[in-house]
């Protein structure tokens, strides 16, 4: 061999002969069984094969290749490995110069074949499978930098190779938890088929261009499809976490691309296969986040959104197809599966952009929200109850996007755009729909995770244990304020209204008063904060209102709580003792008035609320009396809370338009000077605007009749009617207006006299200046 090599390094053109000579000997041994020649021949070949790298190697490749193809065709095993095994070498060689006639597509088939070997004897099926393997990372490796070879990356041969080692990944899972440990193993025994598939395969992907990433994950998609893999989602998920750790990461958008064209593809398809994409996709999100979630941000979002739509419409309607009822019975509780890993997933998405961008996917979800009042933009088939559905589904996505949404700059987080539309939720009768508008705000206004502090409403004499973290109200949350304040408090006051309210909303309800006084509380937020609190016990306390004895005691309990905290948090000790003096008074003589009692299992409550003493209530005037001595503005103070009422309540169902205008009118009387003379309000009626709405629906019914019934004359009718129909318009034009010039025009003192008519009656008459009769002095 010594002597072979040396002659062959010293002679490279004789390279390609000795080639030809040792493949045409290893023919003839193969073909009479002389496995031991067969052995030595190509052990002669690897090792000329690693000691020459000389420039005419190419020829000798030929021969080399033309052998290892033998012994792959043979039906041996042994021989199949040995092929292989010299493959790998020669696909480790980096050569100078590329080829421009070889082809490795019989390698591509050969060895994805091996990879699904079924030899009875299973080691030996093991080695074959491994040997495929071995030989697929060898072909990519000699191909993948060639760029005169046949691209490896066409369809064609990624569609061979992709599932060729998820078949060995898959298979290699369940005997991975048997296989015994590392230390136990001998070194031969240490790498399964799985793991050697799944290096090849980051391997593979490691190398793939931007172009590729495509062709590479189709065939998995498809994979996957084909052996119903998304159900069990492990695997699947397996398969992905792969993909996007080992491809570079500016390109694992193209991946999450795929995936949502690949669920939209399936749209149809079970709800378990598209929970089981969805899984997979939340997974990719999650490792998207250090590179980026790719250029069409809003698209993602927005397809996830119509599979959430379509599985409320699946679930409503019962089937897949509604022209083709029975086509497949849909289970509820799968959709419902489906529902949560699709909200997950937009959370997940979500975390992963910067907050300007967050900012924009809460504005494109609020715009996908059915607004209540204006329904018929946007009813979906399913009617009302699939509206309240998707208004619930959606919320709920916004929950997930505005979870951890911390910006300095409220204003510009929050346009009106956003918060008008979510605020007006807050109004309608579902209460599950309220709580998740408090939840939404909750935790877009909690920057500093105070939320988790506050589990539960109680009172708390010493607030200094729950460590909160208070910043000082920046120059733009004063604006914000400024801005919505007004609107925030009318919807705290107007949620107590509700009489469905459970002890959730008012646990939400006093979280969120708590982080206003928090995070967004100046001096004039703080006053109106306490005026809240009060105008809350006074509705409590209003007989008017025929809210439930619970809720009563509810927002009693709330008032206190939470006048309780921001006493605390002011820190003015008067201010604090009077709050102290009323609990304990409270604690005495009506327990059920406090937090303790009401927001439990099972409430200790009266039947019916009796007119209790005054120790028992925070007075107004006390507490004006108190703060005004350190400094707040007590006129602001002793002036009672009125909610403003704003458009918003067209919206509302419940609250009768007649109402809204009566207290708006109320609200501007309270609100204006007493030394300016107002011309009393115009006494507006329900049964007013009843009948001027009717009014106006009807007379517009008889105007778009009439304009029908012209259009329809000058279509159809003949020429001759229309003419006649215009020129007597024409003359009944003119002569209205003779007579009015009749009326206003009085006749000159005119030389031609007066005219008598025929009854003896003097009429004046109106002459043209031609007609008079000018004396001759006149006439120049």
């Amino acid at each position: 061999m010594e002597k072979l090599t040396f002659y062959a390094l010293s002679a490279p053109e004789k390279l390609d002969r000795i080639g030809a000579y040792l493949s045409e000997r290893l023919s003839r041994d193969v073909a009479r069984h002389r496995y031991g020649y067969v052995c030595i021949a190509m052990e002669a070949l690897d090792q000329l094969l690693m000691a020459c790298h000389c420039q005419s190697i190419n020829l000798f490749v030929e021969s080399f290749l033309k052998m290892v193809r033998k012994l792959l065709e043979a039906d041996k095993p042994n021989l199949q490995i040995l092929g292989t095994n010299s493959f790998v070498k020669f696909a480790n060689i980096e050569e100078d110069t590329p080829s421009y006639h070889r082809s490795y597509d019989f390698f591509v088939s050969r060895f994805s074949e091996m990879c699904h070997s079924n030899y009875e004897d299973p080691d030996i099926r093991t080695k074959i499978r491994m040997a495929g393997i071995k030989g697929l990372q060898g072909v990519v490796r000699k191909t993948v930098n060639d760029e005169l070879q046949a691209n490896i990356w066409d369809p064609q041969h990624m569609d061979k190779i992709v599932p060729s080692l998820l078949f060995n990944l898959q298979t290699g899972e369940g005997t991975e938890s048997r296989s015994p440990s590392p230390l136990q193993a001998s070194e031969k025994e240490k790498e399964s088929p799985a793991e050697l598939t799944e290096r090849c395969f980051r391997e593979l992907l490691g190398r793939a261009a931007y172009g590729n990433i495509k062709n590479a994950v189709t065939p998995v998609l498809m994979h996957l499809d084909n052996h119903s893999l998304w159900e069990g989602k492990t695997f699947a998920v397996r398969c992905f976490k792969i993909i996007m750790y080992s491809i570079q990461s500016q390109h694992s958008h193209l991946v999450i691309q795929q995936l949502l064209g690949h669920l939209d593809a399936n749209s149809k398809s079970s709800a378990r296969v598209r929970a089981g994409i969805v899984e997979v996709l939340l997974e990719a999100a999650a490792i998207a986040a250090s590179g980026s979630v790719g250029p069409t941000v809003l698209e993602v979002f927005n397809t996830l959104l119509r599979h959430l739509r379509l599985s409320v419409d699946y679930e409503l309607t019962g089937t897949y197809d509604p022209t083709n009822i029975g086509t497949k019975i849909i289970k509820e509780h799968e959709e419902r599966q489906l529902q949560e890993a699709v909200i997950r997933t937009i959370g997940s998405f979500a975390n992963t952009l910067p907050t300007y961008q967050r900012s924009e996917v809460m504005l494109f979800i609020m715009g996908k929200v059915p607004i209540p009042g204006l329904l018929s933009a946007v009813t979906t088939g399913s009617g009302p109850e699939g509206n309240r559905m998707i208004q619930v589904m959606l919320l709920k996505s916004l929950r997930q996007v505005t979870c951890g949404f911390q910006t300095t700059n409220m204003l510009t987080a929050l346009p009106n755009s956003f918060l008008d539309p979510l605020l007006s939720f807050s109004l309608l009768e579902d209460p599950e729909i309220r709580l998740l508008v408090l939840e939404i705000l909750v935790s877009l206004i909690d920057r500093h995770d105070n939320r988790p502090k506050f589990p539960t409403i109680s009172i708390i004499s010493d607030i200094s244990v729950l460590k909160l973290k208070v910043d000082k109200c920046s120059r733009q949350d004063n604006l914000f304020m400024k801005k919505h304040a007004q609107q925030l408090y009318r919807h705290i006051f107007l949620s107590c209204k509700e009489q469905d309210s459970t002890q959730p909303h008012f646990e939400m309800l006093f979280v969120f008063l708590a982080l206003i006084s928090m995070e967004l509380a100046n001096e004039e937020v703080v006053v109106d904060l306490i005026r809240l609190a009060l105008a809350l016990q006074d509705l409590a306390l209003s007989s008017e209102e025929n809210l439930p004895v619970f809720n009563r005691c509810a927002v009693h309990a709330l008032s206190a709580a939470y006048l309780n905290l921001i006493s605390q948090l002011t820190t003015v000790p008067a201010f604090c003792q009077h709050v102290h003096e009323v609990i304990e008074m409270r604690q005495k003589e009506a327990p059920y008035l406090l937090p303790e009692d009401v927001f439990v299992e099972s409430p200790k409550i009266p039947q019916t609320l009796e007119k209790s003493e005054e120790a028992v209530w925070f007075l107004q005037t006390k507490i004006t009396e108190v703060l005004g001595g350190s400094g707040y503005n007590t006129e602001r103070l002793a002036t009672p809370y009125i909610p403003q009422f704003t458009d918003e309540d067209r919206l509302s169902k419940r609250k009768s338009v007649g109402e809204t205008i009566s207290l708006q009118v109320e609200v501007d009387s309270r609100n204006s000077p007493e030394k300016e003379e107002r011309t009393p309000a115009e006494q507006i009626t329900f049964e007013t605007l009843k009948n001027t709405i009717v009014d106006s629906v009807g007379m517009e019914e008889q105007e778009r009749e009439r304009r029908r019934q012209v259009v329809e004359k000058f279509q159809k009718a003949p020429f001759e009617e229309i003419a006649a129909h215009c020129g007597a318009r024409a003359t009944m034009l003119q002569s209205k207006l003779n007579q009015i010039f009749e009326i206003t025009i009085r006749p000159p003192p005119s030389p031609s006299g007066t005219i008598t008519a025929g009854y003896g009656q003097t009429q004046s008459r109106s002459v043209p200046v031609y007609e008079m009769k000018f004396p001759d002095l006149c006439v120049y």
